[in-house]
C-alpha cells in the first residue's frame, strides 16, 4: 500500500489531497500546527480510508506539530518509515509573512525570514530527513498501474491558451544529470510534490515576501530535479483558491468567487497516475485541474 507524508493538511489543500489519497487507499502521515482541527482532519481521513474498498482501510498517523522544527520532521518520516515506507512527500504547509500582505517597503523582516524558514528551509529540512525512503519508495511499480506514455498531456500537452506547455522549463538536462559514467537512475524512486504559487513569478503588488519565498521554493525544486533524477520532483502553483491562507492575505476581498481546493485535486493525481517527468506545472494546465488568473 503506498504512504504518503502531507504538511498543512488540516485543512485547505493539504486536506482535500489528503482525502481523495485516504479514499484510495494510501496510507497518510499527515501534519498542521493546531492539534485540534488535525485530529477532526484525521477522522474524516480515516473514515474516507475505510471506504477505499481496496483491502485494509488506510491508516492515518496524525501529528501536530511545526514544519520549521526538526525534532517534527524527523518524527513526520519514523511515522512513515512505521506505515512501510514513502512513495509521496507533499510540501504544502506554508505561511504569508505578513498577515494582511504589505507592500515590500512595509514588510517586516522577521515575517519574511518566517516566511522564508516555513517555505523554503522547513521543506528541504523534510526532503533531506525522507531521502533514504523516497529513493526505495514502498510502491513503486506505479500507484494507479498507469503506464506512463511519452505522448500523455502531461509531457507537453496544450495549456488552453493556445502555446505548448513546457512541463519542466527550468529541469531540460534533468534525465541526463549525474556524473557517473553510467545512465542515469531514472524515475525509480518516490515523487515529491512542493506546492508553489504564481506569486513565484509574478510581481503582484504586497505579495513580494511570500512571491519571493515561493520562488525561492520553485528554484529549489529545479535543482533537487536536477540532483535527482531517480525521483520525480513536481513543483505546483495551484491556482486561486478559496482558503483561510488567502482570506488572511487579503481579508477585503471577495473569495466567494474563487474555486475550492478540491476542484484541483484531480489534477494533482493526474501528475501521480500519469507518471509525469519532473518540472513545474500548473493546475489549469493539468488535464482535470481547476483554472488559475
Amino acid at each position: 500500500m503506498s504512504v504518503a507524508i502531507i504538511t498543512g493538511a488540516s485543512k485547505g489543500l493539504g486536506r482535500a489531497l489528503a482525502a481523495a489519497l485516504a479514499g484510495r487507499g494510501w496510507d497518510l502521515v499527515v501534519d498542521a500546527r493546531s492539534a485540534g482541527p488535525l485530529e477532526e482532519a484525521a477522522r474524516e481521513l480515516r473514515a474516507a480510508g475505510q471506504g477505499a474498498g481496496r483491502g485494509a482501510a488506510a491508516r492515518v498517523v496524525a501529528l501536530p506539530g511545526d514544519v520549521a522544527d526538526a525534532g517534527h520532521r524527523a518524527a513526520l518520516v519514523a511515522a512513515a518509515g512505521e506505515l512501510g515506507g514513502l512513495d509521496l512527500l507533499v510540501n504544502n504547509a506554508s505561511v504569508l509573512g505578513a498577515a494582511p500582505l504589505v507592500r515590500l517597503a512595509d514588510h517586516p523582516l522577521d515575517g519574511l525570514r518566517a516566511a522564508l524558514e516555513v517555505n523554503v528551509v522547513a521543506p528541504l529540512g523534510l526532503i533531506q530527513e525522507a531521502m533514504p525512503l523516497l529513493r526505495t519508495p514502498s510502491y513503486s511499480p506505479s500507484y494507479e498501474e498507469v503506464t506512463p506514455r511519452a505522448d500523455s498531456a502531461l509531457l507537453g500537452g496544450g495549456n488552453g491558451n493556445g502555446d505548448t506547455y513546457d512541463s519542466h522549463p527550468n529541469t531540460k538536462n534533468v534525465r541526463t544529470a549525474g556524473s557517473s559514467d553510467s545512465p542515469p537512475y531514472i524515475g525509480t524512486g518516490g515523487a515529491i510534490l512542493n506546492i508553489s504559487s504564481d506569486a513565484a513569478v509574478e510581481a503582484y503588488p504586497t505579495w513580494g515576501g511570500y512571491g519571493a519565498a515561493k520562488a525561492a521554493l520553485d528554484q529549489q525544486s529545479a535543482v533537487l530535479a536536477a540532483e535527482e533524477p531517480g525521483l520525480r520532483v513536481w513543483w505546483v502553483d495551484p491556482g486561486d483558491m478559496r482558503t483561510d491562507l488567502y482570506a488572511a492575505a487579503v481579508p477585503d476581498d471577495d473569495a466567494s468567487g474563487r474555486p475550492l481546493p478540491e476542484t484541483v485535486v484531480p489534477g494533482l493525481l493526474r501528475l501521480l497516475d500519469g507518471g509525469a517527468p519532473s518540472g513545474r506545472y500548473t493546475a489549469a494546465a493539468i488535464p482535470g485541474g481547476a483554472s488559475s488568473r
